[in-house]
């Protein structure tokens, strides 16, 4: 496996892409193209989750992916006893275009790395799934094109436990304890610029409200026990997914907090972040990614190859 962190923005350190690339032996594609995944963690705008980094791209990685994690624009650390002030790298469009600087690098390396460009998911958590499905919504749109140049369409999207309504984050955020408003508020602050949005402002950041035609095939999860992001988001997205006309597929299991990750000891932080019931998240969207990213195997094996 070639490991490698790349920055993706110059002069600096914070917004890279870390490749988890697979070695290929004649015994294995023989030189064939690779589907690849695309990870972005979460971390509401403050941060980059380790948790939700490097164990999601082993997992798919062991399922014959290649894997790259992106490190997007965001805000650092915070004091959630005071009221945060904006910084312009964690708001939009700053970490929507990271995620365009990172598909363009993945495929400006696609030979070397034998990654099939037309087979690139990207999956994200939380605010990450946020981002990355504010990049599924709006991969053609000009904020991506200006930026990057040619549109560069994923062709599935992953989203778990995601920010998909801003509108909702910011009208129930006075129905939420203390710290989960606090919370809420810092994390609109990070990304739009203030705790105060203006409504056009929060439907434009909003996935579920924005999603058109042109949206790839999603796979959405969460569960019934989120109070941070609530699962209606990822069933309002969903709903707006049929409305246009785009596959999806729905996942919302009873149990477990924010931030599961893969909901087992892989990802676990402590025992909270273990969850059996919504750990098969996995399970279930490697099936449906491989309904769409099946491994373009040799009709021969190497043993056979050899034979003939």
């Amino acid at each position: 496996m070639k490991i490698e962190r790349i920055p993706l923005r110059e002069g600096r350190d914070d917004v890279t892409l870390t490749t988890y690339v697979l070695d290929d032996s004649a015994e294995m594609l023989g030189g064939a193209a690779r589907p690849a995944v695309l990870i972005l963690p979460g971390g509401g705008y403050l941060s980059c989750s380790d948790r939700e980094g490097e164990p999601i791209a082993m997992a798919f990685a062991s399922l014959g992916y290649h894997a790259f994690v992106l490190r997007y624009s965001v805000y650092g650390e915070v004091d959630f006893t005071r009221a945060i002030e904006p910084r312009e790298r964690s708001q939009y469009p700053n970490p929507l275009v990271d995620v365009g600087l990172a598909m363009r690098e993945i495929r400006e390396h696609a030979g070397e790395w034998s990654v099939d460009v037309d087979r690139i998911a990207v999956c994200g958590f939380s605010a990450g799934g946020h981002n990355a499905s504010m990049y599924a919504t709006h991969w053609d749109k000009p904020v991506i094109t200006d930026a990057v140049g040619e549109g560069l369409r994923p062709a599935a999207l992953i989203a778990a436990y995601a920010v998909t309504d801003y509108v909702d984050v910011v009208e129930r955020a006075g129905e939420m304890a203390d710290m989960e408003r606090t919370m809420r508020l810092a994390i609109a602050t990070a990304y739009l610029g203030t705790s105060a949005p203006s409504q056009e402002a929060l439907v434009a950041a909003s996935p579920a409200l924005v999603a058109d035609e042109n949206t790839p095939p999603s796979f959405l999860w969460g569960t019934a026990g989120d109070t941070l992001v609530p699962a209606r988001h990822s069933m309002r997205f969903a709903e707006r997914l049929a409305d246009v006309g785009v596959p999806y597929e729905l996942h919302v299991y009873e149990k477990g907090r924010h931030g599961l990750s893969l909901a087992t000891q892989a990802s676990a932080g402590s025992r909270g972040d273990i969850e059996p019931r919504a750990a098969d998240w996995f399970r279930q969207a490697a099936a449906w990614l491989e309904t769409r990213f099946a491994l373009d195997v040799p009709a021969l094996s190497a043993w056979e190859r050899k034979d003939t």
